[in-house]
């Protein structure tokens, strides 16, 4: 990557800079002290701003998503979703990190594509980027980002893109609280459990359902995820779903990787996806 002129306009910008520069370049060709320079920051600088975002160093965080990272994510897969499905959880409640309780949309509302559903969209800080979520009176149902290549009204028209004809309104304030709650890893409390309206189809539900399902610090594939929905001829599908997830970060489809182990595409940005990555290995020790 050339970077004798990067400038970076923000703190996230610079994160986000710095993470596809750790993932384009190879481990012995990183030279950090000269991309800081090329930020504007010192080396302490930029390690400092990225350990605050992501809760490791630079060093650290590259290790934490490389493909051998990836790998050893993987190589528990099986105990993962399986010992989920064999302690019997709900397919509809269900206790994980975000402490995360949801409800599906009748089908016949979804075919209505939102149609009679008023909903609440705002946006609001978080370690990614600006955050915009939308909301129901049945709970969060959209969270997207935005940065330097998407502003806060496009990151809104693509999720509402997804239920055209709802009645929408902005309101930044009530959004607030709801977006504190889902970043803020100290307030992720058992007791006041973060519910989310999943709209989709029945197969997008069942494998939105099941991504509700991977610990936060750990990773499964396609692959897999179509083995436990009992579809394992279709891991394409279960991609294309995948890639569908309205719910950003709180339905973890980060979390999903090749079956190489390589980080594969996101809706939101590979960097992002990387970021979140990072963020979570911080937070758990990983």
């Amino acid at each position: 990557m050339k970077h004798d002129t990067l400038i970076a306009n923000s703190d996230y910008e610079a994160v986000r800079a710095a993470i596809a520069y750790l993932s384009e370049t190879q481990p012995d060709e990183i030279d950090l002290p000269r991309f800081a320079h090329a930020l504007g920051l010192t080396e302490r600088q930029l390690t400092d701003l990225f350990r605050r975002w992501c809760g490791l160093s630079p060093k650290s965080f590259a290790q934490c998503v490389a493909l051998d990272h990836a790998k050893k994510l993987l190589a528990a897969d099986a105990s993962v979703l399986d010992t989920t499905y064999e302690v019997g959880l709900s397919s509809t409640s269900r206790l994980h990190d975000l402490f995360v309780t949801h409800v599906a949309m009748p089908p016949g509302a979804y075919r209505a594509r939102g149609g009679g559903l008023d909903m609440t969209w705002g946006a609001a800080p978080s370690p990614f980027g600006t955050a915009v979520l939308t909301t129901t009176e049945y709970g969060l149902s959209g969270i997207g980002f935005a940065d330097s290549g998407m502003t806060v009204d496009q990151a809104f028209a693509d999720l509402a893109d997804r239920w055209p004809n709802a009645t929408y309104r902005r309101d930044d304030a009530a959004i607030a609280p709801i977006a504190a709650r889902v970043f803020d890893p100290s307030r992720w409390n058992p007791d006041q459990p973060i519910r989310v309206y999943l709209i989709g189809t029945d197969f997008e539900v069942q494998v939105w359902e099941t991504l509700l399902k991977i610990p936060v610090g750990r990773a499964t594939t396609y692959q897999s995820v179509a083995r436990h929905i009992g579809r394992p001829s279709a891991p394409r599908a279960v991609g294309a779903a995948v890639g569908k997830n309205p719910i950003s970060f709180v339905v973890p489809c980060h979390r999903v990787v090749g079956s190489s182990g390589a980080l594969t595409g996101y809706h939101w940005g590979l960097p992002r996806k990387r970021a979140i990555l990072g963020w979570e290995s911080g937070i758990t020790g990983g």
